[in-house]
């Protein structure tokens, strides 16, 4: 696997990956702008999927789950600019400018700037630094997020309900939200968080609402998913088992012949 990146401050990187494929499930702590320079990625969220490829721009929520799968395209490497646009920075911008008061976004979309000039301008003008040897300037890479932020302003006139919420995940309803985003391989002490819980209230909670271990369940159900899309979509094993969470192919063809006393490339 050669997978590299490349810091010129820790808020703004390079990334390149040149192999078959890379998959990760994740939730941000920031907000992420990425730009593609080249190769192609499948972003997978509780009701929508998105593909972005080269010349895209997006930005990526904090605090939502999502599982990432980033290929080569075309004999290119997957390759992006990322700019992290943190809590700290935000509050300091916002507390410079003037704006409405607005209600704040709960939506856990990814927004879309598919080869916009001035967002594109602005995420390629870094390409340079990232092979300077000195140290990248702290001024300059702060005005550079802050030229980003100003883009995405002027771009977006709703941006500011998702970019000015600095408000952390409160408790929320456990059985809604795990039907919803039980496909992320995440940590337990991460759907905690995600609901407003502590790891052992998260799991007194759902014993309590599922009558199950959340391990029991979360394998049952993405069993299920895998099952609907191999003999409702068509799909192959090859294409479902990350989608629905397992990590490889062998593990999930063990779990599915448990549960349901055959191979999944029978079907």
């Amino acid at each position: 696997m050669d997978f590299q990146i490349k810091y010129i401050t820790p808020d703004i990187k390079l990334s390149t990956y040149d192999d078959k494929l890379f998959k990760t499930e994740t939730i941000f702590e920031y907000h992420m702008l990425v730009w593609f320079i080249s190769g192609e990625t499948k972003i997978i969220q509780a009701d929508q999927a998105y593909i972005f490829k080269a010349g895209d721009i997006f930005l990526i929520p904090r605090n939502h789950l999502a599982t990432i799968i980033n290929y080569p395209k075309d004999g290119k490497p997957h390759k992006a600019v990322v700019m992290h646009l943190t809590t700290e920075r935000l509050k300091l911008f916002y507390s410079t400018v003037d704006r409405e008061q607005k209600s704040f976004c709960e939506e856990a979309k990814i927004y879309s700037f598919s080869k916009h000039p001035l967002l594109e301008s602005c995420l390629a003008s870094l390409i340079p630094y990232f092979d300077m040897k000195e140290a990248f300037p702290e001024n300059i890479a702060h005005l550079k997020i802050i030229e980003a932020i100003s883009i995405l302003r002027e771009i977006d006139q709703n941006i500011d309900s998702l970019l000015a919420n600095f408000e952390e995940p409160g408790k929320i309803d456990l059985i809604n939200f795990m039907e919803k985003n039980y496909m992320f391989n995440m940590p337990l002490e991460r759907f905690g968080y995600l609901t407003g819980r502590s790891l052992s209230t998260f799991n007194r909670d759902f014993r309590k609402a599922f009558m199950v271990t959340p391990q029991r369940w979360l394998i049952q159900k993405r069993l299920e998913l895998a099952y609907y899309h191999l003999t409702e979509k068509n799909k192959k094993p090859t294409d479902v088992y990350m989608e629905v969470g397992f990590e490889d192919l062998s593990h999930f063809s063990y779990a599915f012949k448990k549960q349901y006393g055959f191979a999944p490339s029978l079907i």
